[in-house]
């Protein structure tokens, strides 16, 4: 792949080519003003002596500007298109760079000391705290929430839900037996006398009905006499039946200690403790619980129980107005300001996030480093060349400037020193 163009490049690597070609220019003026130098000074040097000093500086500036030049270039490419050797450095060690580099922030950056030190001077747990108690970022987590668990509940497969919930129903409440714990509970319950509100309130309301349905007795026994029976004997017969009702009900209501309630609390008892020890009350329990939850029935009851939460749920999350959505952001913003104010919750939130970090970074710290390797090998070399060049080429032509003015130097003191010595 060819290096990629300045039209595909951001603005900040289009600044950066500038800079690079600004530099090449001016490394490049330094070499052809150290020849020019050369070959003014080189063919006068025996008539003009002290043209000998400037050959000298030119050609060391010359030599040094070469040396760099071939350097620099030869981390890059191949210097002229020569394969020589040791050259084009990134492009054909792409991959070992990419190595070297993931094994390098592995070593020193993931690793539980520098995560730990880094966390603990942070004070995480104040800053959420200090940002999330202000109510426009408790709002927008809630919706950013929000958001997030609508998608979840959209993508969620309502087949897959709802043999889920079946089977959470059948394996939780429909296969054990009920008859035992439920008559255990019973008993408890008759033992405490926890029944005995159940037996006012329908003694209450038994007593109420009574008051408004009179003609309800209205030939209810009268009925079934032979025809040669009187009328008044008919009419006295439904009253009194009527009264000695009524007369039964208010004396239940009226009496703790009425034989009624008595055996009611027998019959209770009794029932409670079939259902614990009676094999056959059990067993006729069972069945009527198998009768009413037979598997249909129970993957129609969890379809209607997760259509019926799903469709509520994504109402309310999404009405930015509703009681879910208030409640969310009352709860962010009320755990934030806590965060905030409270040192000892502070302290607890920071060393959670500091021990899960450390975790996670000790488990997984060659994994996040290999997507650094993992990346660096897809990069096409080309590319690969050109954004490294992109980010340090400028600097690179310092060296190329500097070895220019340092191999002058050089040169002019190597001269000086022979010439002193020889002369």
């Amino acid at each position: 792949m060819s290096p990629t163009p300045t039209a595909e490049l951001s603005p900040a690597d289009q600044e950066r080519r500038r800079g690079l070609r600004v530099m090449k220019s001016v490394a490049l003026g330094a070499l052809l003003f150290m020849a020019v130098l050369f070959a003014v000074s080189f063919p006068f040097q025996d008539d003009v002596p002290w043209l000998a000093y400037v050959r000298a500086a030119a050609e060391g500036g010359m030599v040094g500007a070469l040396a760099d030049w071939f350097a620099v270039t030869a981390l890059f490419r191949h210097p002229l298109g020569i394969p020589i050797p040791h050259t084009a450095i990134i492009p054909s060690r792409k991959d070992e760079i990419g190595r070297n580099l993931g094994e390098f922030v592995e070593t020193n950056f993931l690793s539980a000391e520098v995560v730990r030190t880094k966390l603990e001077t942070m004070s995480v747990s104040r800053r959420l705290g200090e940002w999330l108690s202000r109510p426009e970022h408790a709002e927008r987590v809630a919706d950013e929430a929000s958001a997030m668990a609508a998608g979840v509940l959209r993508a969620l497969s309502d087949s897959d839900v709802q043999d889920l919930i079946a089977d959470i129903a059948r394996d939780h409440l429909i296969a054990p037996e009920w008859g035992p714990p439920l008559g255990g509970w019973l008993e408890r319950l008759v033992d405490a006398g926890a029944h005995h509100g159940a037996v006012d309130l329908a003694a209450d309301s038994v007593a109420t009905w009574l008051e408004g349905n009179r003609a309800s007795f209205d030939g209810l026994v009268s009925r079934r006499l032979p025809g040669w029976v009187p009328s008044l004997a008919h009419r006295l017969i439904d009253d009194t039946l009527y009264k000695e009702t009524v007369t039964f009900v208010r004396a239940v209501r009226a009496d703790p200690d009425h034989p009624a309630r008595r055996a009611i609390d027998r019959y209770l008892a009794r029932l409670a403790d079939n259902l614990q020890h009676d094999p056959a009350t059990i067993g006729r329990f069972e069945d009527a619980k198998g009768g009413v939850f037979d598997s249909p029935r129970v993957r129609e009851l969890a379809a209607e129980a997760w259509n019926t939460t799903k469709n509520g749920l994504l109402a309310s999350l999404s009405d930015p107005g509703s009681a879910l959505r208030r409640r969310a952001t009352e709860a962010l913003a009320d755990a934030g300001g806590r965060l905030s104010t409270d040192d000892t919750l502070q302290r607890r939130v920071d060393t959670w996030v500091t021990d899960a970090a450390v975790f996670l970074v000790d488990r997984y710290r060659h994994d996040i480093a290999s997507i650094i390797t993992e990346t660096v090998e897809r990069w096409d070399p080309a590319e690969t060349t050109e954004k490294i060049e992109l980010m340090v080429g400028r600097d690179l032509q310092y060296i190329r400037l500097n070895g220019t003015v340092v191999g002058s130097l050089a040169g002019l003191l190597i001269f000086t020193i022979a010439h002193a010595l020889v002369g």
